[in-house]
């Protein structure tokens, strides 16, 4: 792993951290449409944050659940072709159509045949640099190292940290991941500090409040997940 290129990154990442809308700021607007994209942009979030799953026919498409509602019924969205989704459910093209590239996009990857046809689109929008690939195994994230230059992040808990942070964030550094995402509650300022040392960005999800935006940035978090754009600018503006 070439440690040098991750420390020249770090230090202009964190100042600010990156904010992100969940789900497109599902505060504002129904989550995961392009619209809640672009008003997440207009607002002035940084970044998006969105969830892959890939339709029966091969496209990368953008929807939390994965699940088609018909009445009663319950449809795996994997197992529809695109012309048989909801209008709502937008594809990764259509996000970049739409609001363009210049924005970090952080991917939960929820279906794992989705991540090569979404490097695709994003190679064809030439928009791989800025994506933040999401999720909870080490050795998925591993395998697709090889594959990318976009970020690798482990989304995970701490209790879930079975041999402890500092073995944690040793094996990401080995396995050449780029991040660790814990949900706000995890993180404190030593907890920044170790992934710190180990040239790891650290991410934070579900912050809500701004009094906890403010405290995460404090803390020396690189980047943040809200549902809330206006209070993500409220807590950067507190921690000043």
């Amino acid at each position: 792993m070439n440690d040098r290129v991750v420390q020249q990154r770090l230090p202009s990442l964190r100042q600010p951290p990156l904010q992100f809308a969940h789900r497109g700021a599902r505060a504002h607007a129904e989550e995961n449409t392009i619209p809640a994209f672009e008003l997440a942009l207009k607002l002035g979030a940084t970044g998006l944050e969105t969830d892959a799953w890939l339709s029966q026919d091969g496209t990368p498409v953008l929807d939390h659940d994965g699940i088609v509602r018909r009445g009663v019924r319950r449809l795996p969205l994997k197992r529809l072709e695109l012309d048989e989704l909801p209008a709502h459910i937008p594809t990764l093209t259509q996000l970049y159509e739409t609001c363009g590239t210049e924005f970090e996009l952080s991917i939960d990857i929820k279906d794992e045949a989705a991540f090569e046809p979404l490097l695709d689109v994003a190679r064809a929008f030439k928009a791989e640099t800025r994506l933040w690939v999401c999720h909870p195994e080490i050795t998925t994230l591993a395998a697709w190292r090889e594959l990318t230059n976009c970020k690798l992040v482990n989304s995970v808990r701490l209790k879930d940290m079975r041999q402890g942070p500092e073995r944690h964030a040793a094996e990401l550094a080995a396995q050449e991941i780029d991040a660790v995402n814990l949900h706000h509650g995890d993180w404190t300022g030593g907890l920044t500090t170790l992934f710190h040392r180990f040239n790891r960005y650290c991410i934070a999800w579900d912050a809500q409040h701004v009094r906890v935006i403010r405290d995460l940035i404090r803390m020396g978090i690189d980047g943040i997940h809200s549902d809330h754009v206006d209070r993500l600018q409220a807590g950067f503006e507190a921690a000043q």
